[in-house]
């Protein structure tokens, strides 16, 4: 175990996680980011690192975006970075780079990218990142113990947690091949994005998550059909929403119907081929997209417990509007904390609070 005790660790490198290290390194409070490794329910960068155009996150509007993230992220790092998006890109003539003179107006800024971005701010702060995972902890004295994936033993006066949650999918090889390409777990994220824009498209699920997707979809400029795939003759959503889906003149429920196979042309999705539960028919549902509305899963389970969760593994905060967990010195951020939100914004903006909570709990203890 090593004998350093730092002021902040924080867990996880999303929004939530760069924003507070970036606040904490401004603070001085010398923060070390355990990023994490490669794994299937979690990875270095976060949730958003597997999202092509991020739309929605203030501050990048359409334009030539790669040049300023070529000029501001290290060259080190560059290797990560995306393919740019260009004309024949959009006719999925599959070119795999384009000069930057070549990008289409509409061009977002990547989710790879918004990360890198965030990445680096924190770096040239001073923050310390460490490629491994916290497996356990111990948060039964004022110094923090946590263990890491490496075999080590780090301590520290504050941690914040922000590890995020991930989208339940079906688990569908098909669904797997076209992640990004027309399957996607978050229609405000996503749903106005080109790919889908003006298509008939599917959501799946039955409960008020569910309801919500279709209905914004349903509710965005030129909205075609959208199918709310149903597994039962009943849905889970409260009254209120299966009234709003049932009334809305864009939604159409499909009863006692999963989803098979996702089907498209290598580039982008182009049909489901859906079964009836009640007779075990196959037919072709032709969309342009899948939303997976099944619930979140939060990446708590290396705390065993440590902090007091909600039933569904989600951190409660312990005091409104303020990000300290059930444990004095711990606090959490994004997603791992918020079961509603759920946006890189709202993640990043707790990650602010988080900081300056562990900086003025720091402040009292000294």
């Amino acid at each position: 175990m090593s004998n350093e005790i730092e002021k902040t660790i924080i867990i996880g490198s999303g929004p939530a996680g760069w924003s507070a290290a970036i606040y904490a390194a401004r603070a001085n409070l010398n923060p070390v980011v355990y990023e994490g490794t490669v794994k299937p329910e979690m990875i270095p960068l976060g949730q958003l690192a597997f999202t092509t155009e991020v739309e929605n996150y203030a501050g990048f509007p359409a334009g030539n975006i790669r040049a300023f993230v070529e000029s501001a992220v290290d060259k080190k790092r560059h290797h990560n970075l995306p393919p740019i998006p260009g004309p024949e890109h959009s006719k999925g003539k599959g070119k795999s780079r384009f000069s930057l003179e070549e990008i289409e107006p509409h061009y977002a800024v990547q989710g790879i990218e918004l990360m890198e971005l965030m990445k680096q701010q924190a770096l040239n702060f001073g923050t310390r990142v460490v490629g491994e995972d916290i497996v356990s902890v111990d948060f039964g004295s004022d110094i923090k113990k946590l263990n890491t994936s490496g075999g080590a033993t780090v301590q520290a006066k504050t941690v914040i947690i922000a590890t995020g949650a991930r989208a339940n999918y079906l688990g569908l090889p098909s669904e797997e091949e076209y992640k990004n390409k027309g399957v996607s777990a978050c229609a405000v994220c996503d749903g106005a994005l080109p790919i889908y824009r003006s298509k008939p498209l599917a959501v799946v699920g039955g409960g008020d998550s569910a309801v919500e997707e279709a209905t914004y979809l349903a509710n965005l400029k030129g909205a075609d059909t959208i199918y709310l795939l149903v597994r039962r003759d009943e849905m889970r959503a409260s009254k209120v929403m299966q009234d709003r889906a049932i009334n809305h003149p864009n939604i159409d429920i499909q009863w006692n119907t999963v989803v098979e196979e996702v089907q498209g042309d290598g580039n982008v999705v182009n049909n489901l081929k859906v079964k009836s539960t009640v007779d075990d028919s196959i037919r072709d549902l032709p969309v342009g997209g899948m939303f997976v509305a099944i619930g979140h899963t939060p990446n708590t389970a290396f705390l065993d417990g440590a902090v007091d969760m909600n039933e569904s593994g989600y951190i409660r905060w312990a005091k409104a509007f303020r990000t300290n967990t059930s444990v004095s010195g711990v606090f959490a951020a994004g997603d791992v904390a918020d079961d509603y939100y759920r946006q890189a914004i709202t993640s990043a903006g707790t990650g602010c609070m988080a900081a300056l909570d562990a900086e003025r709990f720091l402040a009292e203890l000294e």
